[in-house]
């Protein structure tokens, strides 16, 4: 006798776990259909290895979205353009740039966006694309790598490697024995003058004290010239301002003189024409007068009679 089986819950069941069988794929595959996401593109110039499709899409180290194309950039060929769905709502903004950054040593790659000010535009598509576009910075691998491409590509290099491989031959050379004895001297003598200056470190102090004390004398000094130099410029004015004042009084008076000599002109010019001359005839007829008067004192000395009886006859000579 055959059991009845109940069709219903055997439906049932195979609805349900489909049901579970789905949700496990979607939930395994990551897909994360949560949310509605926008599509950008960005292209890097360096390599991608380490990142995958689904690689995540971190926005200052929130995740935000995944990656979700790799491939070649058709237009340029040393361009590498990625898909990335972004979750709805993230600021991506004109100056977002986009970072390829290895988590550790694993090796595995995230894109890591960066920027986005608060007075940046939203990122718009241009016209002829069909996604915005986030720009792209080089991560520090790669900067790194590609500076010492740099490096070892420059031609300089081994010049530079070589002049320094004959710097080091030449201090080498330099450095013989008599050069080695020389700085062997050199750092006896420097141990010679360490020890004269230990052994005289007393007076050295000393000097030092006296050097202290005396340049706090001369702060003093300068002080006191400091308090002392405002009443002395006073001083100076005030001796400028009565020089001024006594030069002022000296041209005072010589306009004084001037205008009095001006009216007393025609008085000297009367005086020096006519008195003059006559007081010269006088002076003249005074020096006359006078020298008559000493002969005639002399002779009264000589003969005090001669003013009573008169002069007497002169002495009458041999023969006469």
């Amino acid at each position: 006798m055959e059991p009845k089986v109940n069709y219903t819950l055997v439906g049932l069941f195979i609805a349900l776990l489909s049901t579970a069988t789905l949700a496990g794929v979607l939930w395994l595959s990551r897909t994360d259909y949560r949310g509605v996401y926008d599509r950008y593109y960005t292209y890097m110039e360096e390599s991608v290895s380490g990142l995958s499709t689904d690689s995540s899409v971190k926005y200052r180290g929130v995740d935000v979205g995944r990656v979700k194309e790799i491939a070649l950039d058709p237009n340029n060929p040393e361009q590498v353009r990625l898909a990335l769905d972004l979750v709805r709502g993230t600021p991506i903004k004109e100056d977002t740039v986009a970072i390829l950054e290895t988590q550790g040593l694993t090796g595995i790659t995230t894109v890591n966006l960066r920027g986005g000010s608060r007075g940046s535009s939203p990122l718009k598509a241009q016209p002829g694309e069909h996604y915005p576009v986030i720009k792209s910075q080089r991560s520090f691998y790669a900067q790194l790598d590609n500076t010492l491409s740099r490096l070892m590509t420059n031609e300089e290099i081994p010049a530079l490697l070589a002049n320094l491989n004959s710097l080091t031959q030449e201090a080498r050379g330099l450095l013989d024995t008599q050069s080695r004895a020389e700085v062997k001297r050199i750092l006896a003598d420097l141990a010679q003058i360490t020890r004269s200056v230990a052994a005289h470190r007393t007076e050295l102090a000393d000097g030092i004290a006296k050097a202290d004390a005396a340049l706090d004398r001369f702060a003093a000094v300068g002080k006191r010239l400091d308090e002392r130099l405002p009443e002395f410029l006073d001083q100076t004015s005030a001796s400028v301002r009565a020089l001024r004042e006594m030069t002022n009084e000296v041209g005072r008076a010589s306009a004084a003189v001037g205008s009095t000599l001006d009216g007393s002109r025609a008085d000297i010019a009367q005086f020096t024409g006519q008195t003059l001359p006559e007081s010269g005839l006088l002076i003249a007829e005074v020096r006359q007068l006078t020298a008559t008067l000493q002969r005639l004192a002399s002779d009264l000395e000589r003969e005090p009679s001669a003013l009573i009886f008169g002069r007497a006859p002169p002495m009458r000579g041999p023969g006469e």
